[in-house]
């Protein structure tokens, strides 16, 4: 194989396999920031870039739970779908004001952070589901920008961040709580694609095999999870981000 069909193969790889895992829970940029970086794209470039190439993905799975969507009580859609267009680009914004070497040496703690979340996630909705918080004043728009501002900025642990939230919000059904999940998740990244864009973040030769790979895997993960235990999915995506955030505290 020469060098110049290595990183092809490894971000297309990466990008099938990170397809999959967020047909199934989230974390594929567990995988695409590690690939893009090794193929020499620079780190803010990669973030960006690896998100614009799982946008079909956030797309696809909003449009398959649009039955199942409602906004939390309090709140109406039009209100949620606002703050997370505010949020995506808010966090888009500040990706572009930040340098690369401070985002270099943000990605460690970012990934680690993300893990952690991955690991203990379902303790995590396990509590809040006890809870019975039903808002929709100033704390829960203020919430709900805030996970969309990180959305923006940095898509690890994106997911697991939203349901937490929802849960606090009195959102008790997963299906419902799914569902909000991805249309916020859809929103978000669209406008952060669009703001990473114009800020010319995105590298562009990289996207086309990604994107396709990405969909690739979503279809191909989205048959997986019907036969996969989702204990042993969780288990694998947590060791990929084990493996992937002390990496990159090493080389880093």
């Amino acid at each position: 194989m020469t060098p110049d069909l290595l990183p092809l193969l490894v971000i297309t790889v990466a990008a099938f396999f990170a397809g999959g895992i967020n047909a199934l829970a989230g974390g594929g940029s567990f995988l695409t920031l590690p690939a893009l970086v090794f193929a020499g794209v620079p780190a803010v470039s990669a973030n960006a870039t690896g998100t614009a190439a799982l946008l079909p993905g956030y797309l696809a799975s909003a449009w398959s739970y649009r039955d199942l969507i409602k906004a939390p009580v309090g709140l109406s859609l039009v209100a949620v779908l606002i703050l997370g267009t505010l949020g995506g680009a808010g966090g888009a914004l500040l990706l572009l004001a930040t340098p690369e070497q401070a985002f270099r040496g943000i990605v460690p703690w970012l990934l680690l952070f993300a893990t952690l979340l991955f690991a203990f996630g379902p303790a995590l909705q396990r509590v809040l589901a006890r809870r019975d918080r039903r808002t929709g004043g100033p704390g829960a728009r203020i919430g709900i920008l805030g996970v969309c501002a990180y959305g923006g900025y940095f898509n690890g642990g994106m997911g697991i961040v939203m349901l937490a939230m929802f849960r606090l919000l009195g959102v008790h059904d997963l299906r419902i709580a799914n569902g909000l999940k991805n249309l916020l998740s859809a929103v978000l990244t669209l406008i952060a694609v669009l703001v990473y864009a114009a800020g010319g973040l995105i590298s562009w030769g990289e996207i086309l095999p990604m994107a396709i790979a990405a969909t690739l895997g979503g279809l191909v993960g989205a048959r997986v999870g019907r036969v996969l235990a989702p204990v042993i999915l969780r288990n694998t995506i947590v060791l990929v981000g084990a493996v992937t955030t002390i990496l990159f505290f090493i080389d880093w």
